[in-house]
């Protein structure tokens, strides 16, 4: 399915932190998705411990028109959070929105641009 742009929402999800300063990150990406991508809605979303939580994103995601969400999982690892709990989110979207188009993206994981994070982090710890 091809759809425009401003009918696409990206659903960034992070697990969760009791730690706000934590859960702040989240928000602060968001802000840089949506400088980056003014077109387009962006939620954050929390898969446990804090709000708002991953239902929410998404009912506001399908609120502000999207005919497709973008779940983006911002974790390192393909964990049972990643594989099969946002699976089941997906599937319960689905059935609860048809008309709305739910994908699970691939994690942040080992994409090649880690290695560049990862001596930016090195650097700056010297």
């Amino acid at each position: 399915m091809n759809t425009p742009q401003n009918e696409t929402a990206i659903l960034l999800i992070a697990h969760g932190s009791r730690r706000q300063q934590a859960n702040e990150d989240l928000f602060k990406l968001a802000e840089m998705v949506r400088k980056a991508r003014p077109d387009s809605v962006i939620e954050s979303s929390f898969l446990e411990l804090t709000e708002p939580t991953i239902p929410q994103g998404a009912e506001k995601c399908v609120a502000s028109g999207a005919k497709r969400v973008l779940m983006f999982p911002y974790f390192l690892s393909a964990g049972t959070h990643v594989v099969d709990d946002l699976e089941e989110f997906r599937q319960g979207f689905a059935e609860k929105w048809p008309e709305v188009e739910f994908k699970v993206c691939p994690h942040l994981g080992l994409h090649p641009l880690m290695v560049e994070i990862v001596f930016d982090r090195l650097a700056a710890a010297e």
